[in-house]
């Protein structure tokens, strides 16, 4: 198969396109053939060697972690699955990932399709929805009448955590630059600060919940706007347990395992027209490289989808 491999850490150039042996199909294995896949700011974070020390890589490797396509194979043991239905799944950071017009996946990982999404859009949900979900339904269980920020709201992540948190009956603030505003709003954000020119520490304050996809000072800055007992979950580093002690809050980091049961909990909220996909660039497999430079700029709107198949992508 077609796959975009790297053979050592560095810069995007050392994403390339090779052909690569599919691995072998286990006994609760699915076989899919990919049709879309998306980019997630994880991908050149373990490119660049950021992430080595937890997720060491056995080169050559294959990055992605979004699938969506079809059923190709079935492993012996696997009996809620079938040949040629429409699936998703965020699937084992630990396998050869989906950049690739193939992927082998644990049954356990993946769930049916939304019928209402293309593959592209599909593909552009599980890790970043799933993400959303864990923060907020389980790790911060917001809930109706709260107040939530969200920091980067215009990104993979925050995009789908204003949706869920809507969901909830929270009202969602949410920081992004200017020129987002108004896709921001467009997904739920009922106040959005600019942080290019606004400081939200200085315009919020007693907010339960902050979903902090950022670290560094934005997360210091954000114990300060949290009522006491609230709670600020981060993907992007361990908070300080001293600092969340002085202001009197909880603070929890974490980093996603993946669970077809809930991805498809998620998937029946697209259905039901209670959520959207963000998909916003789209680049063919064989153009990562230029996509991990997009993401590594930081400045993205939604999701950046990577097409696999030109002919089955943005079909149903």
């Amino acid at each position: 198969m077609m796959a975009m491999v790297m053979d050592r850490y560095g810069p995007p150039e050392v994403v390339h396109e090779a052909s690569v042996e599919v691995m072998p199909l286990g006994s609760h294995d699915v076989l899919i053939r990919n049709y879309a896949t998306s980019i997630n700011p994880v991908d050149w974070k373990v490119r660049e060697g950021y992430l080595k020390d937890r997720l060491p890589l056995n080169f050559p490797a294959i990055l992605g972690w979004d699938a969506a396509g079809v059923i190709e194979k079935v492993g012996s043991q696997v009996s809620t699955l079938h040949v040629g239905g429409k699936v998703f799944s965020r699937p084992a950071i630990e396998r050869p990932g989906t950049y690739a017009e193939y992927v082998v996946v644990d049954a356990s990982l993946v769930a049916p399709k939304p019928e209402s999404l293309t593959f592209l859009e599909a593909a552009c949900v599980p890790l970043a929805g799933l993400t959303a979900w864990e923060a907020l339904r389980e790790r911060a269980h917001l809930h109706d009448g709260q107040r939530v920020l969200i920091h980067g709201g215009a990104g993979g992540v925050g995009g789908y955590a204003i949706q869920l948190a809507k969901i909830a009956g929270a009202f969602v603030t949410t920081t992004t630059r200017a020129v987002n505003d108004g896709y921001v709003r467009s997904l739920g954000a009922d106040q959005v600060i600019h942080y290019e020119s606004q400081d939200f520490e200085s315009l919020l304050t007693e907010y339960d919940v902050v979903l902090d996809t950022i670290g560094g000072d934005v997360q210091r800055k954000s114990f300060s706007v949290l009522k006491p007992d609230g709670m600020l979950v981060s993907i992007a580093q361990m908070p300080d347990p001293r600092q969340a002690e002085q202001y009197g809050v909880k603070a929890v980091w974490f980093f996603l395992e993946p669970d077809g049961k809930k991805l498809q909990a998620l998937g029946q909220l697209f259905d039901e027209g209670r959520m959207k996909p963000t998909v916003g660039q789209t680049f063919l497999l064989r153009h990562i490289p230029q996509a991990h430079a997009v993401s590594q700029s930081g400045h993205t709107v939604g999701k950046l989808g990577i097409v696999v198949d030109r002919d089955k992508a943005e079909t149903r």
